[in-house]
């Protein structure tokens, strides 16, 4: 019986002991993590190193490469994570499933034991007594008693720490299942990351058509515009007042093709207080928008909260948001001051007033050019722009 309960004891204690596939197992996972650090390191490395070059197109091809790269294998790395705590709750439940069925066995046997041993503790001296071949036989007779007790007793306190050993393992469980849930956070958000970055890829190449001029050509205006808005919003731009409108008015349309620092049709549409910069959405009210964009992908949305309406006729299509975005990121500036924006399906459209206020025609040298635009000042500081456009 006490072999049998001291064989119980081990396997519960130490379960894997005779086995060394899990080692084994432990250990290639580590290598395999050791390994996805080491690649997570150098991409890391070889990012410092582009952020210090030149900015081409060859070094914004080579950060989006090792981006995704580096992304790519954050997001192996937490799959890993994520197998290797699956494999550890799979093998913590079959632990705890063992442990659980063998101390319910254990518990009833040991009852019985400690019982039965008590029981006889107040007859074994007598009976010891007359059974033995002399005092000598009696004395060692009593010490094997006692060491059965002892041994009893022992078996009892190492199956209580069994008993703790099974809490402590049922809470390392709770921890790494809340640790895989944790994880996979993570890995939804590497994978957005990876895709948004694999999009930003594809749309710079869309953009520059992969060649250097281009994307030189294309900073270089975005440098242009960004000192011309700054100007304009300055009070820098030359200005004719034209008189009152009202909120609907027609005042302008966009020029249908590339004009002076704009590569194409549209709206820039700017909202300004006491000469700093604001953000339209919260002037303007809800509308049918849509972007030219993949939005699941890149998150650059306006959430209208305003009350005035939009500078052109629904549906509208946005092209680059109020912040910072993918443009701004990838041609070299901190931060888009306003709304871009066209008519879906149409060019040249209209461009109305947003509320009632004074109308100003203006324009501003700006690549070669100069940039027309039309402002309307509201009053109380308050004032709107409306760039690329011809006048009517």
């Amino acid at each position: 019986m006490r072999l049998l309960i001291l064989c119980l004891l081990i396997v519960i204690l130490f379960p894997f002991s005779f086995f060394p596939y899990p080692y084994v197992y432990a250990q290639s996972n580590n290598d395999k993590l050791d390994e996805l650090n080491r690649q997570i390191q150098e991409y890391g490395q070889k990012l410092k190193d582009l952020a210090g070059q030149k900015q081409t197109l060859t070094t914004t091809l080579g950060t989006l490469n090792t981006q995704i790269s580096l992304t790519q294998v954050q997001i192996s790395k937490t799959e890993k994570e994520l197998g290797i705590l699956a494999d550890d709750i799979n093998a913590l439940s079959l632990k705890i499933g063992q442990i659980d069925q063998s101390l319910e066995h254990l518990s009833e046997v040991m009852v019985v034991r400690v019982r039965e041993t008590y029981k006889q503790s107040y007859l074994e001296p007598v009976y010891l007594l007359f059974s033995s071949n002399g005092f000598p036989d009696f004395i060692n007779r009593v010490k094997y008693v006692r060491s059965v007790q002892n041994h009893d007793k022992n078996v009892f306190v190492a199956m209580e720490q069994i008993k703790l050993n099974y809490d402590t393992q049922k809470n390392v469980k709770e921890d790494k299942q809340a640790e895989v849930e944790s994880l996979k956070l993570k890995l939804n958000k590497q994978k957005s990351a990876l895709a948004t970055r694999q999009l930003e890829k594809q749309r710079l190449l869309e953009l520059t058509k992969n060649d250097e001029k281009k994307y030189q050509d294309l900073l270089s205006q975005a440098r242009e515009e960004l000192n011309a808005i700054q100007n304009i919003v300055a009070g820098k731009g030359e200005e004719t007042k034209v008189g009152s409108v009202s909120e609907g008015n027609k005042i302008a349309s966009i020029i249908p093709t590339a004009s002076p620092c704009s590569t194409g049709g549209h709206l820039h549409f700017e909202v300004a207080k006491n000469g700093a910069n604001q953000n339209p959405a919260n002037y303007l009210k809800s509308a049918n928008l849509s972007y030219d964009y993949d939005t699941s992908k890149v998150p650059e949305t306006v959430s209208p909260s305003g009350g005035w309406r939009w500078p052109l006729d629904e549906p509208i299509v946005i092209t680059q948001i109020y912040g910072a975005t993918f443009w701004t990121k990838y041609l070299n500036y901190d931060f888009h001051t306003g709304i871009d924006m066209k008519r879906s399906g149409e060019s040249g459209s209209p461009v109305f007033a947003v509320s009632a206020g004074t109308l100003y025609r203006g324009s501003i040298a700006c690549g070669g050019g100069n940039l027309r635009y039309v402002k309307v000042d509201q009053g109380d500081g308050l004032s709107t722009y409306y760039l690329h456009v011809n006048y009517i």
